[in-house]
Order: structure tokens, then sequence, then C-alpha cells
């Protein structure tokens, strides 16, 4: 009995300091939102908890495994995915948590959505097309749009299979969402900065 009590104060307290961890997180992103300053690329602070954030979760990892839900509740382990989804300077460390990831999807105790994010992530970074149709970015219209998707007549099928809905669904939701936010003035400017960043952080 004292050992199960153990266990779920363990688990208890890794899931609370991944909240805690996800909420710092999105703190800092709104407040860099609300002066505008976080649209104006990688923002040093923006980067430093990302960072941060990163280097825990690794460790967490190195002793626990992936936090996947039957370790750190379901929010726990969406704090977890999150932080590995915003650690976008860091490409080692996201290739490691995609199979971890994956792992757990094919194990039931994440949701399929979650690896399929980050797939889509590292493909764009990596400068391939995405599977899945959820990562999105400003086009030459001025709207949010889906980047390049590999065989896009079928992503709704690969979509539905996770459980996401369909892309024109998303597409609508992010263009909502992203209403107020300031449309980059030159985008080739920041797509040539972007294709520099990824160089220099080791994604190309």
């Amino acid at each position: 009995m004292r050992h199960s009590s153990k266990v779920r104060s363990m688990k208890q307290a890794l899931r609370e300091t991944l909240i805690a961890m996800a909420r710092r997180d999105l703190q800092v992103r709104q407040d860099l939102a609300s002066d505008g300053s976080l649209f104006e690329g990688y923002h040093p602070q923006m980067q430093a908890v990302h960072e941060t954030n990163a280097a825990a979760l690794a460790s967490i990892i190195d002793d626990h495994g992936w936090p996947a839900s039957d370790v750190a509740g379901d929010d726990g382990a969406e704090a977890a995915w999150l932080i590995v989804q915003h650690a976008i300077g860091l490409p080692a460390f996201q290739r490691r948590c995609l199979m971890l990831l994956q792992a757990a999807a094919e194990a039931v105790t994440v949701p399929a959505w979650q690896p399929a994010m980050l797939l889509d992530r590292i493909c764009i970074y990596e400068g391939k097309p995405q599977v899945y149709g959820t990562s999105f970015d400003w086009d030459e219209h001025g709207e949010m749009s889906p980047r390049p998707i590999d065989d896009p007549d079928k992503v709704d099928d690969r979509r539905a299979a996770i459980g996401l809905g369909s892309l024109a669904e998303a597409t609508e939701r992010q263009r909502k969402q992203t209403a107020e936010e300031p449309r980059p003035i030159n985008l080739t400017t920041r797509q040539h900065e972007f294709e520099e960043w990824a160089k220099r952080v080791g994604w190309r």
C-alpha cells in the first residue's frame, strides 16, 4: 500500500510539473503576442522558455520514459507534447520524441494526433511536404493556409484515421484564430529568414 501511494504521488508531481511548464510557455507567448514582438522572428525570450522546458522534459524522459497518460494523466501528457512541439530549435530532441510519441500512440497511451502533428512540424522544418496538413503559415494572399502536403487528395482520409476533422475545417479555424495577428510585410524575406534559421539550427 505504501509503495502504491508513493507511485501515485510521483505521478501527480510529474503531472503538475509538466502542466506548469506548459502554462509558462503559453503565458510568455501571450505576453509577447500582446505587444506584437512575438511575430518578429523567433523571440529570444520565447526561445529561452522552449529550451529550458525541453531540457527539463529530456530529464524526465531519461528517468521515466515518455510521460504518457498512464504516467502523467491526459493533461500532463498533452503538456509534454506541447513542450516538445514548441522545441523548434532542437532537431535531435524533436526527432527523438517523435519516436517515443509514435510508440505511445501505438500503445494507446497518447492520442494519435500528437505524433502526427509533431511529424508534420518536423517535415516542414526539414523542407519536406507534411503528411496530415496540421502545419499552417501565411500564404502569398495574406491568408493562413496549410503548408505543402504530400498526396493532398488523400489528406482528409489520413486526418480522419487519427481523429482529426477535415482540412477545410482546420483552415477555417486557423484563419479565425489568427484574424487579429499581424500579417508579415515581406513574405519573401520571411521565407529566406526561415530557411537560414533551419540551416543554422541543423534542420537542413
